[in-house]
């Protein structure tokens, strides 16, 4: 329940205000000086409204306001008096006041103001709590014991209050995308405004063009409406593109005019759109060596290059190796609802001895296993991770979208679709509205095409 504090020299004015604002919690006060130590003290904190008398014995109500504003300035204050003048109005907006007030003022419109304090502050509470979940789903992945890790770690937080571009490098598996998430949401700038995520190697180039700048109707076969693209959804917030050393060269030149001039043309338009994104790009390349052989655009690099966070292989840190395969065995056992706590100890000696070729994802993959193969109640024993030392689990392979052959339309289709699904965290919302189609189309083509099992 809401404290709420009214502080007056009237003590009729005391009792009708206890009466009138009854399904609060109301604490009185007849001088100021009572009022401000109540603020001071532990129960202070809980107060969400202050009406203050401008005219008071010891203190006036301007001063009252200019302490309250020094120590709680978020405390919203009514001041109310019985002789108004335009003076002292202005002054006590000026100096912070949330409203002025005449007495007698209408108990509808008292209990009005009341109720929209009460609710503006309630919901920039939940705005603050909504903020802190974002935050920490920003890096409640990234799981470490190693110091070579927390270098990395540490240098993410340093510069993810810059506004820089960087570039993430890095062997697959390592966790790029975690932290590229990481720079976004502990962003200043940035943080409040959507991270947009796009693997530039799972698209052809007409793909990648579209996803990218977005298209018009009637641009090319198949567009049917038009789709922004993944610059215009990123606005003001943080594009990350994986897989930067696997675009070609025409894509090249056309994100350096991005970068460079803050502004794209959909494809099919004539207009350019403008545009501000912090870039995030990531790849598994040796980038400098791709500059040398011609394969990417020096300019490009250097664009993307003003910071660089080199990730290092499991291999290099294995004192990650335990924390990060706890923390697996907890996300799995919750999402499979399996109570499984704990990994035997010849288990963890196998986990410990591998060299892990794949990286934190292969980590992963082989934790996944582990708990859909032990009974609930159980212990991720050796039998479930038969791993030797050097022995490499098999992966799936990632089909790649040959650039030079034909490609039928309906292929196309689904791996646009299925691009568009990976982009946006499988909101098929989102999707569907990207894509310009109904929920339901979508859903129909997601069964046509296969699309169903998303989490493996």
């Amino acid at each position: 329940m809401a404290q709420i504090c009214v502080c007056d020299d009237e003590i009729g004015i005391l009792k009708y205000f206890k009466k009138l604002l009854k399904q609060h919690q109301v604490a009185t006060f007849n001088h100021g000086a009572e009022l401000l130590t109540h603020l001071e003290s532990v129960a202070g904190d809980g107060v969400e409204l202050v009406l203050q008398d401008l005219r008071m014995p010891d203190l006036d109500g301007i001063q009252i306001l200019q302490r309250i504003k020094e120590r709680r300035p978020d405390l919203p204050v009514i001041i109310m008096t019985a002789f108004a003048t335009v003076d002292d109005a202005v002054r006590a907006i000026k100096l912070g006041a949330y409203d002025y007030v005449t007495k007698p003022c209408p108990s509808e419109k008292l209990l009005s103001m009341v109720e929209n304090v009460l609710q503006m502050r309630h919901l920039a509470a939940e705005n603050r709590r909504l903020r802190e979940k974002l935050e920490a789903k920003g890096s409640e992945q990234i799981v470490f014991a190693s110091p070579r890790f927390r270098e990395v770690y540490d240098l993410t937080l340093k510069v993810a209050s810059s506004d820089a571009n960087i570039l993430i490098l890095g062997e697959s598996g390592t966790g790029k995308e975690l932290i590229a998430s990481a720079l976004h949401h502990n962003s200043l700038l940035r943080r409040d405004h959507p991270f947009v995520s796009l693997n530039c190697a799972s698209l052809s180039d007409t793909l990648l063009e579209s996803q990218l700048f977005g298209h018009m109707r009637g641009a090319f076969t198949g567009a049917i409406a038009n789709q922004k693209g993944m610059l215009e959804e990123a606005d003001e917030g943080t594009l990350f593109l994986d897989e930067i050393g696997d675009v070609s060269p025409s894509v090249q030149g056309k994100l350096l005019r991005v970068i460079q001039e803050r502004e794209f043309i959909p494809i099919g338009s004539t207009h350019p759109k403008k545009v501000n994104v912090r870039f995030v790009a990531a790849t598994n390349k040796k980038l400098q060596n791709e500059v040398s052989e011609g394969r990417f655009r020096e300019d490009l690099y250097y664009r993307l290059n003003v910071i660089t966070i080199n990730l290092p292989p499991l291999r290099e840190r294995p004192e990650d190796v335990e924390p990060l395969a706890l923390h697996f065995l907890r996300r799995f056992s919750e999402r499979l609802a399996k109570d499984i706590h704990a990994i035997d100890p010849k288990a963890m000696e196998a986990l410990l001895a591998y060299n892990w070729p794949g990286n934190v994802r292969e980590l992963e993959n082989v934790m996944e296993r582990a708990v859909i193969l032990t009974s609930t109640g159980g212990c991720i024993t050796t039998e479930v991770i038969p791993l030797r030392s050097g022995q490499k689990i098999a992966l799936p392979t990632p089909v790649p979208v040959l650039q030079t052959q034909m490609v039928a339309m309906e292929e196309m289709e689904r791996q646009h679709i299925e691009a568009v699904l990976k982009g946006n965290h499988y909101n098929k919302s989102r999707t569907a509205e990207i894509l310009g189609i109904s929920r339901r189309t979508l859903d129909r083509r997601i069964a046509d095409f296969g699309l169903m099992d998303w989490e493996h």
